[in-house]
């Protein structure tokens, strides 16, 4: 079910010196729920662990996010795995927020943080934590790294460090600062600490091996001079730890036993366990990297998101065109759907590319049963029963899923003035064409067959806006009588009792079937699909689903499935958005 597109490890020579730009964190998942589901490679690993009593049989993993943007889709796989793999060993999982770099942090997305991992299903207790929580005794840890002679003060420029740094083929020059005294490199860092020196103009390094063919190992930068206020230690400090040195050390004060992460990390596991072997901490986790989930015909990156969103190609984070978990709960998918996703795509060593189809397949096989069927008329033409009383109203039963009769039923009224959809008739029919023509006869959904006798046009335009039809009144369904069968059921409302909404369909957000990978940032705004959203203003939906609470699902019969918007939706003022429309691609590709 995983269509790999292409196998890839991460290139050391993309770097980046100073560890600004670090890869974000994606995510695998195991099944905790089916018991038929094999063991991953991971599962294995702790198997072993546990058969040798290593870390006294403790389990212990953690989801570290940075606060830096919205959580997306890896991520969702992430947090499944991490969770998972702890509840299914009776382990624990930490919910921690490395949040090392304030210029880029919010409040706003700890919050949301919290509450995509909450709505997904998974709870931290009382284990959420901040890599912040620890700056105190990171700063100890670093000075005594430098006491043990294995850290130094470098006052080389980010570009300097960047040209010693060597290449793949190349070996590194040191640093002319690499053998200060001891003694110096302790005061520059304090007087680091105390904020004498501009920002950018001093780093404390690791002191490695500057020839080593891990580029990781060159004397990677330990922390920077930044004055930037930070979202909960305010203006207490003006330098900062970088994540490859904050990252390890924070699991090692968790005592974390198993540090899952994506495979762009792999070159960087040296440096993780250099970090806790020259560091006096009691607990030295185990790295383990997984493949990251990458998704066809989107983007899943949250800085390249954060183009979208500073740029105003989306609404916001939530857009429900987003990858992010909060703009696929507000386009209607379920917590259920997505970890359902997350157990199918399994957990891999080499990275591949899903089809975006097997996602939409998830969600489709969780609301067939449990999303009540109703009808909606997103493109409206009017038709009029010629031979139906005026002012006659019929309360017609209908199921509200037969695919779970439990849901029981509603009742919908009929009257002579009714609403099709404008591609439900064609006045010129091409062969095996079963909906409405002029002549041919039609069942409207839990009603009557119906037999088109006359169009209405506008004289101006030539367009049609109205057609006249006649019903036989024995053939009302669930009690026909007449013994006739037609080819064709299409559905309505009733033109007096519809309530008019505003229905959103959306599409894929890519028109590219190769992930945000393949493309550079011009590229990637490039390829967005203009077709990504069409808001149609004019629909109309049958009564019943006046009042539905914001979020809720419906399948709306022969279009697809929808939900109410939680965001722009009111009683006043229906909005639907389109979650998936009906035709499953990714169960026609199951049988092929």
């Amino acid at each position: 079910m995983v269509i790999t597109i292409r196998e890839e490890k991460g290139d050391m020579a993309t770097l980046d010196t100073e560890q600004n730009n670090i890869n974000e964190e994606g995510g695998g998942n195991i099944s905790t729920a089916n018991p038929a589901v094999p063991a991953n490679f991971i599962q294995n690993s702790i198997n072993e662990d546990l058969k040798t009593n290593k870390n006294d049989g403790r389990v212990h993993t953690r989801f570290p996010p940075e606060p830096n943007g919205y959580l997306h889709i890896g991520h969702a796989k992430s947090i499944c795995l991490n969770f998972g793999i702890a509840a299914a060993n009776g382990g624990l999982c930490n919910l921690r927020f490395d949040d090392t770099n304030p210029s880029k942090e919010e409040v706003e997305y700890v919050e949301s943080i919290q509450e995509d991992v909450k709505w997904l299903g998974f709870d931290w207790d009382d284990r959420m934590f901040y890599a912040s929580d620890y700056f105190e005794k990171l700063y100890a840890y670093a000075v005594e790294l430098i006491k043990a002679g294995k850290a130094y003060v470098c006052d080389l420029s980010a570009q300097e460090i960047r040209e010693y740094r060597g290449t793949l083929s190349q070996p590194g020059k040191d640093s002319p600062y690499r053998n200060r005294p001891v003694e110096e490199n302790q005061d520059l860092f304090e007087r680091m600490r105390a904020g004498e020196f501009e920002d950018g103009s001093r780093v404390l390094r690791a002191k490695i091996d500057m020839a080593s063919p891990n580029l990781n190992l060159r004397d990677p930068v330990l922390y920077r001079i930044l004055r930037a206020t930070h979202h909960r230690t305010g203006d207490k400090w003006c330098i900062y730890p970088m994540y490859d040195y904050a990252h390890p050390l924070s699991d090692a004060i968790e005592k974390i036993t198993h540090s899952i992460c994506t495979l762009e990390f792999e070159d960087h596991r040296p440096l993780y366990d250099w970090v806790l072997d020259n560091v006096s901490v009691e607990c030295h986790p185990q790295q383990i990297e997984f493949a990251r989930l990458n998704l066809t015909n989107t983007v899943m990156s949250k800085r390249k998101l954060r183009q979208l969103v500073e740029e105003g190609y989306v609404s916001g984070w939530n857009d429900p065109r987003m990858p992010t978990i909060s703009g696929l709960r507000r386009r209607g998918y379920t917590p259920e759907a997505i970890r359902d996703f997350c157990d199918r795509i399994g957990v891999a060593k080499s990275n591949s590319v899903v089809d975006i189809a097997l996602l939409e397949h998830c969600i489709r096989e969780d609301l067939n049963t449990r999303a009540p069927r109703v009808m909606a008329v997103l493109r409206p033409l009017r038709l009029v029963i010629a031979n139906y009383p005026e002012n006659r109203v019929e309360e017609l039963e209908a199921e509200n899923n037969p695919e779970n009769p439990a849901m029981g039923s509603r009742k919908i009224p009929f009257s002579r003035v009714l609403y099709i959809e404008q591609e439900d008739f064609c006045e010129n029919p091409p062969k095996k064409y079963f909906r409405l023509a002029p002549g041919q006869e039609v069942r409207l959904k839990h009603a009557y067959i119906i037999k088109c006798q006359q169009v209405v046009k506008d004289e101006q335009t030539g367009e049609v806006v109205e057609l006249h039809c006649t019903y036989d009144p024995e053939t009302r369904s669930g009690a026909d009588t007449s013994g006739r069968k037609v080819k064709g059921t299409i559905h309505w409302v009733s033109a007096a009792h519809a309530h008019t909404a505003e229905v959103r369909l959306y599409e894929h957000l890519l028109l590219d079937e190769n992930p945000d990978g393949e493309t550079d940032d011009a590229d990637f705004k490039m390829k967005l699909n203009p077709s990504s959203l069409e808001s149609l203003t004019a629909c109309l939906v049958e009564p019943s689903l006046a009042g539905a609470a914001p979020g809720s699902r419906y399948q709306f019969l022969r279009q697809g499935y929808f939900c109410i918007d939680s965001v722009d939706s009111s009683p006043e003022a229906l909005v639907f958005n389109r979650i998936v429309p009906l035709r499953d691609s990714w169960a026609k590709i199951q049988k092929a």
